[in-house]
């Protein structure tokens, strides 16, 4: 195979996609940047609930709290012994 002619070859590709990126560049100016979208508002903090959502809080927790003092009764708490001193 000729060297030279291989340099040649890889020297008129390289010109050619030197053109075909020269006239993307262009494209890209001519059609200007993307118009800005708006960022999405971000809230912070917690969700507010409504009056029904609270109502549905509220019962949960009355009943959790509920059993929890019924299972509280049944058993008893073990205490920790002081050390002698």
């Amino acid at each position: 195979m000729d060297l030279y002619k291989a340099i040649q070859d890889l020297y008129a590709e390289k010109e050619k996609l030197e053109r075909v990126i020269a006239s993307l560049e262009e494209l890209q100016r001519s059609a200007g940047s993307l118009p800005m979208l708006p960022k999405p508002v971000k809230r912070r903090g917690r969700k507010s609930m409504n009056a029904n959502e609270r109502q549905e809080v509220s019962e949960r927790m009355r009943k959790y709290w509920a059993s929890r003092r019924t299972s509280g009764n049944s058993t008893e708490k073990t205490t920790r012994a002081e050390p002698e001193s």
